[in-house]
């Protein structure tokens, strides 16, 4: 069954391009006709589309690894942290700091940083320094919570980049198809998706557009990650019924084993006698 239909993008305004004569020719394909020289989209291809990206992202979460949500722009910013957060996901919705990804053992550093000044200010160190100083290194922590705080907990690079708006996150694009990481998108008719691995032809604009693709998207991945769970508890269950057997079937191997020490004592002397008639035939 299908994540999305055509009257669910339709309503949230997916549809909508940008004018004609900004439009990229590498778009076509997902072009279903132009109208007062605004390009629409063919929403029957963002369904297609939208179901093939989330299996993918789905798969993603299932094998425990990290997906990046990258969006910078005004509009964006919100949906993505809410629904990035809820499935757990690491996400960018500030500036994109240059080599995150190309460079990203300096990164692990910054947020390192961060931890160290908030260890230091429970434990009292920074006590006695003066107001001016707790007041820079107050100012140097908020400004790494604001961009590095949602990629705390990213300790490795990331397995997939969903980005919306390739154009305006240009520089995670590159860094992503330089280390060879996935990338995701909504695409609008502005952009190049020819370095996109998953094209989501779309209204990168609008809220709602924005907003249904991620609830389709993030529900996959929520799915994911649940599948996941399941699967530990199965193997864990597999494992604790595995040792169990293995302590109740310990006695009865004892007692088998009491059982045929006698039976092989009594075969012991046969075989001693076969061995004494065995020159006497001879």
């Amino acid at each position: 069954m299908s994540r999305t239909n055509f009257d669910m993008l339709l309503k949230a305004g997916c549809h909508f391009g940008h004018l004609k004569r900004k439009w990229n020719p590498a778009m076509a394909p997902y072009i279903f006709m132009e109208r007062n020289g605004i390009h629409i989209i063919d929403l029957n291809k963002t369904v297609a589309k939208i179901d093939e990206a989330a299996d993918a992202l789905k798969q993603i979460a299932k094998s425990g690894k990290k997906i990046l949500f990258v969006s910078t722009k005004k509009q964006a910013k919100e949906i993505v942290a809410e629904k990035a957060a809820s499935v757990n996901m690491p996400y960018v919705i500030e500036r994109w700091p240059g080599g995150m990804l190309t460079n990203f053992p300096t990164i692990r550093k910054a947020v390192k940083k961060m931890a160290t000044i908030d260890k230091l200010m429970n434990d009292g160190t920074y006590s006695n320094l003066s107001k001016r100083e707790i007041l820079q290194i107050t100012r140097q922590r908020a400004k790494l919570e604001k961009n590095l705080g949602s990629i705390a907990d990213l300790t490795r690079l990331p397995s997939a980049l969903f980005v919306i708006d390739i154009m305006k996150e240009a520089i995670a694009v590159k860094e992503a198809k330089r280390l060879g990481i996935p990338v995701f998108a909504i695409v609008d008719t502005n952009s190049n998706p020819r370095d996109i691995d998953f094209v989501i032809p779309a209204n990168d604009d609008a809220k709602d557009s924005i907003e249904v693709i991620l609830n389709a998207c993030c529900g996959a991945i929520a799915e994911g990650l649940e599948e996941r769970k399941i699967e530990k508890a199965d193997e864990k269950a597999a494992k604790e019924q595995a040792e169990a057997d293995a302590v109740e079937d310990r006695p009865k191997r004892a007692r088998k084993a009491r059982k045929d020490a006698p039976a092989k004592e009594e075969e012991a002397p046969k075989a001693e006698e076969t061995a004494e008639e065995a020159p006497e035939e001879a």
